[in-house]
């Protein structure tokens, strides 16, 4: 079976999952050749149980349509996340996470597959945009962030902190990267 290079964001408000609450969600699902085949999106309810962050609060009060982008259509958690696991299964081949950084997003993702749909079809599968880049550019890690990347591996769109525009995008620089990584070996 392929791999399918499945983009995701995370919009949080904090940065611990189980700890604080994932509030959307977006997915982005690629083929190596850059076709997109399948997208996936949700705003969850945040969970009472779980504590906001002050600087992330902070934060978001700079970015207002962005939180209310990420705060309309609310589901409860564990629909969301067994619409996610479905989504998942029917992909055309095996899915690898793909994040910027994937540390954070694969943390909240496992968290919430693990505890609301019990199971995780991503196993420990993940990518880091930014690790893949410090292999390609042969740099320490924190030279390698976007704006030390190439131009050419960046299509013309906005980051714009919205889950699912932001997987997109990421998914696209992912994509670029894959493609001239694959094209200096040949």
């Amino acid at each position: 079976m392929p791999e399918i290079y499945v983009s995701t964001d995370v919009e949080t408000d904090g940065p611990v999952a189980g700890r604080h609450s994932m509030l959307s969600i977006g997915s982005a699902a690629y083929a190596a050749d850059k076709t997109l085949l399948a997208t996936f999106s949700a705003n969850l309810e945040a969970l009472p149980e779980l504590s906001t962050d002050a600087s992330t609060a902070a934060w978001w009060a700079t970015q207002p349509d962005a939180w209310a982008a990420c705060r309309s259509g609310l589901e409860h958690p564990r629909d969301a996340m067994m619409r996610y696991l479905a989504w998942l299964k029917v992909l055309p081949g095996r899915p690898v996470l793909v994040g910027y950084p994937a540390a954070f997003d694969f943390s909240f993702v496992y968290w919430y597959l693990t505890r609301f749909a019990g199971e995780n079809p991503f196993g420990y599968s993940a990518i880091d945009i930014k690790t893949y880049a410090m292999a390609m550019l042969r740099q320490p890690y924190r030279a390698c962030g976007k704006r030390s990347m190439p131009a050419e591996w960046f299509d013309p769109v906005a980051h714009s902190h919205v889950a699912l525009d932001d997987a997109l995008e990421q998914g696209r620089l992912f994509c670029n990267m894959l493609r001239a990584n694959l094209a200096s070996t040949t």
